[in-house]
């Protein structure tokens, strides 16, 4: 499920933009301050984000630089009930993807999240943190608790696909269709191979498991929490 933060303070807003979104499908996040919504995109990979500009401890823009200068390029959308040329260039220039001034239709708002998700790359992002591993695929890297993992670049790619879904159960056809880019089943044990190297590297002996095999399904990456 396509999983969306919506930054807003304001309960009544709050609760209709959420509405919309979830008969559209979406799962969705409701922060009403900045630093729980830096935590909840932190925590668990994000599609996309709705942002209003005035929450209660930061300016919404402040978010977006935040994110951008961890090389998190979530698209965003940001509200706002500044509506002026200027104001809305400043919103596109700190690093938001849309922005759509208040008063606005609900419709209208679910349309440009739907656009803003069809664009090529949308949701792609360099670094993720989760638990104790990071990634930074821009340098290739990924490590636990702060120890170099030494991936191959197919266990990096396969690590990245795992951490985008924790908690979800990921199956042998999937990992083949997205990252061996396989359009049909080989009929092959590769996932497994990989999976099992991969977590010889991730799960050190005395560490707690983060690589679960799902019986008769697939395999799941989850952090204890």
């Amino acid at each position: 499920m396509i999983r969306i933060v919506l930054v807003e303070d304001d309960s009544v807003t709050a609760h209709e933009i959420r509405l919309e979104l979830r008969r559209a499908g979406y799962e969705v996040v409701h922060c009403e301050t900045g630093t729980s919504a830096l935590s909840a995109i932190r925590e668990q990979p994000t599609d996309a984000i709705i942002v209003d500009r005035r929450l209660p401890d930061m300016e919404g823009l402040e978010i977006i630089k935040v994110l951008r200068d961890e090389a998190l390029y979530t698209p965003v959308l940001v509200l706002s009930a500044l509506s002026n040329l200027d104001e809305r260039v400043r919103g596109l220039r700190a690093g938001g993807d849309d922005y759509l001034a208040k008063p606005f239709a609900l419709v209208e708002l679910a349309a440009r999240i739907e656009a803003l998700l069809r664009r090529p790359g949308a949701g792609a992002q360099l670094r993720y943190v989760v638990g104790p591993v990071n990634i930074d695929l821009l340098a290739g890297t990924a490590t636990r608790d702060g120890r170099p993992l030494h991936l191959a670049r197919r266990e990096l790619k396969l690590l990245e696909y795992l951490v985008r879904h924790e908690k979800q159960v990921v199956t042998r056809l999937m990992l083949l269709r997205d990252v061996w880019g396989y359009s049909f089943n080989p009929r092959s044990n590769v996932v497994d191979v990989h999976i099992g190297r991969l977590r010889r590297k991730v799960d050190l002996d005395g560490d707690i498991p983060l690589i679960h095999s799902v019986r008769g399904q697939g395999y799941r990456f989850h952090v204890p929490r």
